[in-house]
């Protein structure tokens, strides 16, 4: 019997609430019959329970997804669309009560929460315009009396690995694709965020998709390898797209290449925001400010390492600890609140590492500095949460640890430079390549970075530019792979055949 616990909140509906696996449009538990609490990171009390599902789950998922790929590839693309479009009509209707508990799996702030449904809505509608739009084509070969077509099809079940940072976001911009593509899914969220992955797992039964085209299993952090493994060995799973960390990223890769598996990776960034001398300023610093502290930091394309040109580095700190200083550390259910926890503890012990690893190297504390913690009480028996302070430091250098690895938390780790060349090879400096950012008002520069920087996404004189219209995806050890833009990223679910036809006659 599932054990009940006291919700944090009230929904409009609550009928969109599910708390079981859901396969072939049945709400089912692991074989095991175990489950996991799912923990409010801004309280550190578990709200709801999930199925532990392990590896033994993963044939009956996969051979269901199967099933329904053999049906599901043969609906025209028409109605692929309006299915889509229909999913996005009623998540659109419930963004009020999923934003609830984004806030409480993610522990984001609600405005922040609702900002992420925006975004991730972009992928349904963009993608069901993207169904209709899959071509193929014909051409004259050299030979003479022959043509050649290619044909694009649906490649077979795909299962998504995804991450906590942003649940629904990550969920979407896969699925659209597959969905439109017309492959069926088998989804894996993370161990903290499951409950907003079946909410749109309820709402895909509601707009119509047939049994067994989306699916989710959840589990725990303990079963999340294997399981995972499962997956991607499995002979029947086609397509694996996974967004993480480059470490589990290499272990995916490598599952993978059992099966020679199409695959997509979205991993790690440790990606610099470059400020010129002859930089807006005010332009820069608001752009970092909706990168940086978004989600407490917890995002791949965040600004890990500030590059500020020597001039104006004392004038750009001071004002960002500034505007910094006015951020207000809570739940992220408080309507007063503008940045909220950590959304793991694992977090908040990573951060002060970093920030005492850069301490001890010299580094200058200027704000912040050490983990915020609310203390339990026993008279109102609240937990304490997982928060850090905002946090920026100055006198950066490349010995320290933020220097070579991602981040992941609130803070911001301010580093000097004097050329354009100085900073473009500290900035390329790291194994990694998803996003790098660059400010300055001489567009022959601009051009230079655009051109020199080693990342898949270049953000010129902006922070974020991540859209459904967008290629999103990064090099070097950042992954490989696209996902969202024109026509690359349907095209990881398909697969392309070559027909070649011989003609009699003089043509």
């Amino acid at each position: 019997m599932t054990k009940q616990y006291n919700l944090p909140f009230e929904l409009d509906d609550p009928t969109l609430l599910h708390f079981d696996s859901y396969v072939g449009n049945e709400w089912v538990q692991a074989k095991r019959g175990q489950r996991f609490e799912v923990v409010d990171p801004g309280t550190d009390i578990p709200w709801a329970t999930c199925p532990t599902n392990t590896a033994e789950d993963v044939p009956h998922a996969v051979e269901v997804a199967h099933d329904a790929f053999e049906k599901y590839k043969r609906v025209n693309p028409r109605k692929r669309a309006q299915l889509l479009l229909e999913w996005d009509r009623l998540i659109r209707a419930a963004k009020s009560d999923l934003a609830k508990v984004i806030t409480h799996e993610t522990g984001k702030p609600l405005a922040e929460a609702h900002g992420e449904i925006d975004y991730a809505l972009g992928f349904t509608w963009w993608f069901a315009g993207e169904a209709e739009r899959v071509h193929g084509g014909i051409s004259v070969p050299a030979a003479p009396n022959r043509r050649v077509f290619t044909l694009k099809q649906p490649i077979g079940v795909a299962a998504a690995l995804v991450p906590w940072n942003f649940p629904v976001a990550m969920i979407l911009r896969k699925a659209g694709a597959a969905l439109a593509a017309g492959c069926t899914m088998v989804v894996k969220p993370s161990p903290e965020t499951p409950i907003s992955v079946l909410i749109l797992a309820h709402l895909a039964q509601k707009a119509g998709f047939p049994a067994g085209v989306f699916n989710v299993l959840t589990t725990d952090l303990e079963n999340t390898p294997s399981l995972s493994e499962a997956l991607c060995k499995h002979p029947l799973v086609k397509k694996v797209t996974f967004t993480g960390s480059t470490r589990v990223g290499k272990l995916i890769a490598s599952h993978c290449a059992v099966g020679l598996k199409k695959v997509t990776l979205e991993l790690g960034g440790n990606c610099p925001f470059i400020v010129f001398d002859d930089a807006n300023l005010d332009q820069a610093l608001e752009q970092l400010m909706a990168l940086k502290w978004r989600h407490a930091g917890q995002a791949c394309i965040t600004a890990n390492r500030i590059y500020v040109q020597d001039k104006v580095y004392d004038k750009f700190a001071e004002l960002l600890k500034e505007r910094t200083s006015k951020l207000v550390v809570g739940h992220g259910a408080s309507e007063e609140t503008t940045m909220g926890p950590l959304t793991t503890p694992r977090g908040v012990h990573k951060a002060q590492q970093q920030v005492d690893d850069a301490r001890n190297l010299g580094a200058k504390v200027i704000l912040g500095g050490n983990p915020h913690i609310i203390t339990k009480s026993n008279s109102n028996n609240n937990s304490k949460g997982y928060f850090f302070e905002p946090t920026i430091l100055t006198g950066m250098t490349q010995d320290m640890l933020i220097s070579h690895e991602e981040s992941f938390a609130p803070i911001a780790a301010l580093y000097r430079f004097h050329t354009e060349e100085e900073v473009v090879e500290l900035a390329n400096k790291t194994s990694m390549g998803l996003a790098s950012y660059a400010f300055t008002k001489n567009v022959d520069r601009m051009w230079r970075m655009l051109e020199n920087l080693e990342a898949g996404m270049i953000g010129m004189n902006t922070g974020n530019s991540s859209a459904a219209e967008s290629p999103f995806g990064g090099i070097k050890e950042s992954g490989y792979g696209k996902e969202s833009g024109k026509e690359v990223a349907i095209n990881e679910y398909l697969i392309t055949k070559t027909g070649t036809f011989t003609m009699e006659g003089q043509y």
